[in-house]
């Protein structure tokens, strides 16, 4: 049993969003195995409610309170320093303290950073790291500048040019550096080819067991309506631009097909976009208690993301519940599944509307399609397995006290 240091930019708990999802599984893995010591941050108040639930899973905790206007106004630090925003962003001086105090007091053996903006607080402790990026953050920065105008386009293209940059410069320091998907892993090593060995793939997984029907499960939805469905945080911008596309350019041709059709868009915070959708035609849930009926319940689930990058929880989740999922392009391609009979993907506005078409013109095989796809989640994507890579990294790096 080894003392971690585990650093995470939002506080891995409760697991109800893409990125908390990631973390907090692996905090639990690294926890029935280690003493973890958290350093993170609360940027959401309601989170504050279940601190206790998370200090349970620690030997030691830290969260930093993250206020999104100041720490905004303070990101800007950056232009003139020529960093990137994101590092100025989750900068906190007590963190750092309790960090340098922690390693001191606790003999840590070895640090892992979840998001390469944490990595900031690794630097000079002269421990062997672990570093989860997840996705190429900086790929994503760079890919929002081409759907704005100047001055923001400008700024975001900035910011992946900067963060590229300290990406790099933290993969080459890093023992490991894992990312969601192949697809990301090797998107990396074009990109910063010294760092190459370094790098490998940290699959996401799912809790089939928890994301599993159940037919006591009531329907939140009117018993007349055919329920399309859309899961995530609303006020992550790659999400609410999915919507707002989605609604626009795909929902208008399968309303006139099937009157009877509504989206639901399911999930926490959403945009002043997202709520401009809500209508006759589109309801918009906000926070929920539980996903699960939503899912379990729709007749059809949706992933039409331009934006995003990596392996979506939100996918998975879907496919555990058996539902047929018709998922972009991109989104698909980061999943192990069988295209048509295991996961539906689409390119564009038009090829949705065929793809969803159809699944409602033929329930039998869109049940089918639900099957094939909880079958290959519980084959493929269990996080126990997965998250071993964490188990053999820590072992290899082992001095004397890493021996578990």
């Amino acid at each position: 049993m080894a003392n971690l240091l585990y650093l995470v930019h939002r506080m891995p708990y409760p697991p109800d969003k893409g990125d908390k999802v990631r973390s907090y599984h692996l905090l639990r893995h690294l926890a029935a195995r280690h003493r973890v010591h958290v350093g993170s941050f609360v940027d959401d108040p309601a989170d504050e409610a279940h601190v206790p639930a998370l200090r349970a899973l620690c030997a030691g905790l830290h969260l930093g309170r993250l206020h999104a206007t100041r720490a905004r106004l303070a990101s800007l630090g950056g232009l003139l320093e020529g960093q990137a925003l994101t590092l100025r962003y989750y900068r906190d001086a007590g963190l750092q303290r309790w960090v340098r105090q922690t390693v001191q007091r606790e003999a840590i053996d070895a640090v892992v950073v979840f998001s390469s903006s944490m990595a900031q607080y690794a630097q000079g402790l002269g421990l062997p790291t672990l570093v989860d990026f997840v996705d190429v953050d900086s790929a994503k920065w760079t890919a929002y500048a081409a759907h704005h105008r100047w001055p923001m386009s400008w700024l975001y293209r900035r910011e992946g040019e900067r963060l590229l940059a300290y990406e790099r410069t933290v993969a080459a320091r890093a023992d490991c550096a894992y990312f969601v998907t192949e697809q990301e892993t090797a998107l990396f090593r074009r990109l910063a080819p010294e760092s190459a060995g370094r790098c490998q793939a940290l699959c996401n997984g799912v809790d089939a067991e928890y994301f599993a029907p159940d037919p006591a499960r009531a329907s939140p939805y009117a018993p007349q309506e055919q329920p399309l469905v859309f899961t995530g945080a609303m006020d992550y911008w790659p999400n609410a631009d999915a919507m707002v596309w989605f609604t626009q350019a795909a929902l208008p041709a399968l309303r006139q097909r099937w009157p009877a059709l509504r989206l639901h868009i399911v999930g926490r915070n959403p945009a002043p976009a997202v709520r401009a959708l809500a209508g006759a035609a589109v309801q918009v849930s906000g926070t929920v208690p539980d996903v699960r009926p939503y899912l379990q319940h729709a007749a059809v689930v949706v992933a039409p993301l331009r934006l995003a990058r990596g392996l979506q929880n939100k996918v998975l989740e879907a496919m555990a519940m058996a539902r047929p999922v018709v998922a972009a392009r991109d989104c698909a391609e980061a999943i192990a599944a069988l295209r048509g009979t295991e996961l539906i993907d689409a390119a564009s506005a038009e090829a949705f509307v065929h793809e969803i078409d159809a699944l409602l013109r033929e329930p039998a095989r869109a049940a089918a399609i639900g099957q094939a796809g909880r079958r290959r989640v519980q084959q493929a994507y269990s996080w126990p397995a997965h998250l071993q890579a964490l188990d053999e990294a820590l072992a290899r790096l082992q001095r004397p006290p890493l021996a578990a």
